[in-house]
């Protein structure tokens, strides 16, 4: 399975959003990753956006839908109504903290965490909302969670893992992977993370700046290597590395999400083709 991240506008012009969707179909992607809010950045929400690129684009979603902005009835509303809308493909976090984005006065809400939430989506699965009561029909969700295989403290994020499983998750989608050792053989589906570097700058960006992201130091001088020649040699030796990763992690995990740099689809595509 291949999958193609798409980072929603920051505006309400979705025009760029649905050629990129429906180019990435056409090449024969699978599915296209909405994520929400990342970095703490306001942008077109997960749910209204996957819902664009599933309607006007015609391929599937998979909504990324944080614990950070919303209390539970909040989650529960939008939970309903993405169901009842046709959504079926969740990845369920807990969200970055709003200190980390442009907005300083934001304030983060955190009823519950992603354990929480996936507990909350497999209830809703069996037609129980969160007090019990029986909803009708239930929801169809596919229950994915976020899994960082690069933890500083590799103890808590698998004991944390573990619980997510127990809480009903189905697959996991990894953070960046640029070190195949990390990835482990767990009880569900894993889809790995790929992401194509596109300078030094973007390297040591993610390794400094990005929880959860680890860049080794020798991805880090191979870019650097190649930054110093110029920068269309620094954009291939990153898309080098990502085919590098996608053919290493093949036979450990049951599909990829690469990441589109910048919105840029078409590198995303270089590393897939």
């Amino acid at each position: 399975m291949k999958t193609v991240e798409i980072v929603p506008p920051r505006g309400t012009d979705a025009t760029k959003l649905i050629t990129d969707a429906t180019t990435l179909r056409n090449a024969g992607i699978d599915a296209i990753n909405v994520p929400d809010g990342p970095r703490a950045q306001s942008r077109m929400g997960a749910v209204l956006t996957s819902l664009l690129i599933e309607q006007r684009a015609g391929i599937e979603a998979v909504t990324h839908y944080c614990c950070r902005d919303r209390n539970l009835l909040g989650m529960l509303s939008d939970l309903l109504g993405a169901s009842a809308m046709g959504l079926r493909n969740l990845l369920l976090i807990t969200g970055d903290p709003p200190k980390m984005g442009p907005y300083p006065d934001a304030t983060a809400v955190f009823d519950i965490d992603s354990i929480g939430l996936t507990n909350l989506v497999r209830n809703l699965n069996h037609g129980l909302d969160p007090g019990g009561n029986a909803i009708g029909a239930p929801t169809c969700f596919a229950i994915g969670v976020g899994a960082n295989p690069a933890a500083i403290d590799l103890a808590q994020e698998i004991r944390r893992f573990e619980w997510k499983v127990d809480a009903g998750a189905e697959y996991a989608i990894t953070q960046p992977v640029f070190d195949v050792e990390r990835i482990e053989h767990v009880r569900i589906p894993i889809i790995a993370g790929i992401w194509p570097l596109i300078s030094v700058r973007n390297a040591e960006f993610l390794a400094n700046e990005v929880p959860g992201v680890s860049v080794p130091p020798a991805i880090i001088e191979r870019m650097r290597r190649a930054n110093e020649k110029s920068k269309e040699a620094a954009l291939a030796e990153g898309i080098g590395i990502a085919r590098e990763m996608l053919s290493r992690v093949r036979g450990l995990v049951q599909g990829v999400q690469v990441s589109a740099p910048f919105g840029r689809v078409e590198l995303a595509l270089q590393v897939t083709g």
